[in-house]
C-alpha cells in the first residue's frame, strides 16, 4: 500500500458526491463487449487516505471525525451507479504488517494523523453496512488480498475483466493481459499488460524483481546502490528475476558497457540478500482464505444492496441521509430488475 498524494481529487463540497471515481478517455476497462461480467477489486485504505486528504473533514454530532468515511463510502456507491455490480473492497486494519518485521524501515503508521487512524475501523463497518464485501486485512496487507482476488477471478470464464481499482505500482504485477488490469480511478488511467511493460521494460511477473532493485521509496526500502529503472530494466529485461542473474559480469548479455555493468555487479554481489528481501517485500501474498475457488468467488462480490439493520444507523452516524437514499433507490432498483442488474451493459465503471 502507496499513501497517495494529499493533493488528491475533490469529491464534493458534501463529502457525499460521487466525483470519488473518473472518467478518462480512451482505454477504459468492461469496454470489451457485454460476454460476462467485470470484477472491480478496491484498495479501500488508499480511498479512505485519498479522500481524507481531498474530501472537506466532518465531525459528526459526538466529535468523531468521519469525512472521509463519507466520502470513500459515496465513491464507492457512485461505482454502482455507473453500472458496477460486483465490488470487493480490501482495508488495512492495521498499517504495520509483517512486513515491518522484516524491514524495520518499512512504511508504517507513525506520521499517520489521528483522526485519519480513528476512521479505519468506521470504514469498515461502513463496508459492511452497505453491503460490499470487505476484507481487513491484519498481518498481510490490502495489497495481498487484492492480489488473491485477481488471481482467483482471472480463473472464472465468467469475469470478463478483472479491475484492481488502486494507482499502487506494485499490484502491476498481479496484471495479466487486459483480462486483469490496474485502474488509477482519480486519472481514469487504466494499466494492461503492454502498459506495464512499456513502464518498467520487464512482464509483470518481473515487477516484484525490479523494485527489489530498484526501491520503493513510498514504502520504505531503497533497493541496490547504484542501481536505477534503466539498469534494472536493462538487466531484468534479459534475465527477468534476480536469481537468474550472473554473478560474473563478464556472462552478462545486456548491452551495458563493461564499466557500468561491472560496478552494478559489484553492487549487486554485496546486497543481493537485501536485494532479494525487497523483492520478497514487493510481492504480493496469495491468501486463499479471501476467495473461495470456483465459480462461489465471483457470486459473492455481488452487491444486492445495504444491511437493512445496520444501514440508517451507520449513516445517521454519518451525518449522511444522501448515502443512505442513494443506496436504498440502487438496491431497489437491483431487486425490481428481472436480470438482477438493471444496468446491464453498462458495467464500464472508472
Amino acid at each position: 500500500m502507496s499513501l497517495p498524494d494529499p493533493a488528491a481529487g475533490h469529491p464534493g463540497a458534501d463529502g457525499q458526491g460521487t466525483k470519488g471515481y473518473a472518467t478518462g478517455k480512451g482505454n477504459r476497462p468492461g469496454t470489451g463487449g457485454n460476454l460476462g461480467t467485470t470484477a472491480y477489486l478496491v484498495d479501500g485504505t488508499y480511498e479512505l487516505f485519498r479522500y481524507y486528504y481531498g474530501a472537506p473533514s466532518h465531525l459528526n454530532r459526538h466529535g468523531e471525525q468521519v469525512g472521509a468515511t463519507r466520502a470513500a463510502l459515496g465513491s464507492l456507491l457512485g461505482m454502482l451507479e455507473q453500472g458496477a455490480t460486483h465490488i470487493g473492497v480490501a482495508t488495512d486494519h492495521v498499517v504495520e504488517s509483517w512486513r515491518n518485521l522484516a524491514w524495520p524501515a518499512y512504511k508504517s503508521s507513525a506520521g499517520v494523523p489521528a483522526d485519519l487512524l480513528g476512521q479505519f475501523e468506521l470504514f469498515e463497518e461502513a463496508l459492511a453496512a452497505a453491503g460490499f464485501v470487505n476484507w481487513p486485512m491484519v498481518d498481510l496487507e490490502a495489497d495481498d488480498a487484492l492480489a488473491s482476488a485477481a488471481a482467483v477471478l482471472s480463473e472464472d470464464p465468467r469475469a470478463e475483466q478483472v479491475v484492481i481499482c488502486t494507482p499502487d505500482k506494485d499490484l502491476s504485477q498481479c496484471v495479466r493481459g487486459s483480462k486483469v488490469v490496474c485502474l488509477d480511478r482519480r486519472r481514469g488511467l487504466v494499466t494492461d499488460e503492454a502498459a506495464v511493460t512499456a513502464r518498467f521494460g520487464v512482464p509483470p511477473s518481473s515487477v516484484p524483481d525490479w523494485l527489489g532493485l530498484v526501491g520503493d521509496s513510498s514504502d520504505g526500502y531503497p533497493g541496490v546502490s547504484g542501481w536505477g529503472p534503466k539498469a534494472a530494466t536493462a538487466v531484468l529485461g534479459r534475465y527477468l528475476h534476480l536469481e537468474a542473474v550472473p554473478d560474473d559480469p563478464a556472462d552478462w548479455d545486456v548491452g551495458l558497457p563493461p564499466a557500468r555493468a561491472r560496478s552494478l555487479a559489484s553492487a549487486l554481489a554485496g546486497q543481493r540478500d537485501l536485494a532479494s528481501l525487497f523483492k520478497r517485500l514487493a510481492t504480493c501474498t496469495l491468501e486463499p482464505g479471501v476467495l473461495p475457488p470456483g465459480a462461489e468467488a465471483l457470486d459473492r462480490l455481488a452487491w444486492s444492496g445495504p444491511h437493512p439493520e445496520r444501514w440508517d444507523s451507520l449513516c445517521a452516524r454519518l451525518d449522511a441521509p444522501g448515502l443512505a437514499e442513494r443506496a436504498q433507490r440502487l438496491a431497489a432498483r437491483r431487486a425490481a430488475s428481472s436480470s438482477g442488474s438493471p444496468l446491464a451493459g453498462r458495467d464500464s465503471c472508472t
